[in-house]
């Protein structure tokens, strides 16, 4: 990883472009394609659904079962649900689809750009006139913006749906018990934190991808250099923003 670009300046510098670039587009400035932000947008959503769907089931079957081993001690197994359904509405679903959107797409992002970077081809947008954060990075981040709050309502679900299947197999609780316990033990406290950290997430993956490949150095190895730059510091950085939110969610009572 290239210590040069972690530095403070730079970082802030290409925030604020990228701040700048998103309210000229909210005035009707938009600078890429539409076509460009479809294509994105696909990629994000659809295209990652098997992995998502994969991993959370497997998590949501995790907690449960480690919930069961214990409450199967003291005839509480039903709790189980209680259990699974708080922690992958406020934690799992966000923090896991994060991580496998940031080892996907985000690195996805960096090394497109870095290739580009490689080819000369972000230097041919800057003689046209096109500004690189606004035809490159701009529309990869709505895209997570608006993705990922969708994949986190999808993860949620399968996130449940893993922790009935054990529910079901090793506590012999029914799907309709299941859900039931489910209902009462959520609140829109819960989702709403957890849907906000999706938001904060998704801009985070997007923004180091686009910075890793837009910094990168104009050869191959640049290219791979970015690329594990982008997903260790999107990782490091989704671990650090839960601790936030942690922290200000039990200041707040949530």
């Amino acid at each position: 990883m290239q210590l040069a670009a972690l530095l403070p300046i730079r970082p802030v510098t290409y925030l604020g472009q990228v701040l700048i670039s998103a309210a000229a587009g909210a005035a009707g400035r938009w600078r890429f394609r539409a076509k460009d932000l479809g294509q994105i947008v696909a990629d994000c959503s659809a295209r990652a659904v098997p992995i998502v769907t994969v991993v959370n089931i497997l998590v949501g079957a995790i907690l449960a079962f480690v919930g069961a081993v214990q409450l199967i001690k003291f005839g509480a197994g039903i709790y189980v649900a209680d259990g699974v359904a708080i922690a992958v509405a406020r934690e799992m679903a966000a923090i896991i689809t994060a991580v496998v959107m940031a080892g996907r797409t985000g690195a996805a992002f960096a090394a497109e750009i870095a290739t580009m970077q490689a080819n000369e081809e972000v230097d041919a947008l800057e003689v046209l006139g096109i500004d690189p954060v606004d035809f490159l990075v701009l529309p990869r981040v709505l895209a997570l913006l608006l993705m990922m709050p969708l994949l986190f309502v999808y993860a949620c679900a399968t996130g449940l749906f893993g922790g009935m299947v054990v529910a079901a197999g090793m506590l012999n609780v029914s799907a309709v018990a299941y859900i039931d316990r489910v209902g009462d033990a959520l609140s829109w406290g819960h989702l709403g934190l957890g849907l906000s950290k999706s938001i904060v997430f998704g801009a985070l993956i997007g923004l180091v991808g686009c910075y890793c490949g837009l910094y990168a150095k104009r050869n191959a190895a640049g290219v791979g250099v970015a690329t594990t730059s982008a997903v260790v510091v999107s990782i490091v950085g989704i671990i650090v923003l839960d601790a936030v939110f942690a922290v200000c969610a039990n200041a707040l009572d949530i």
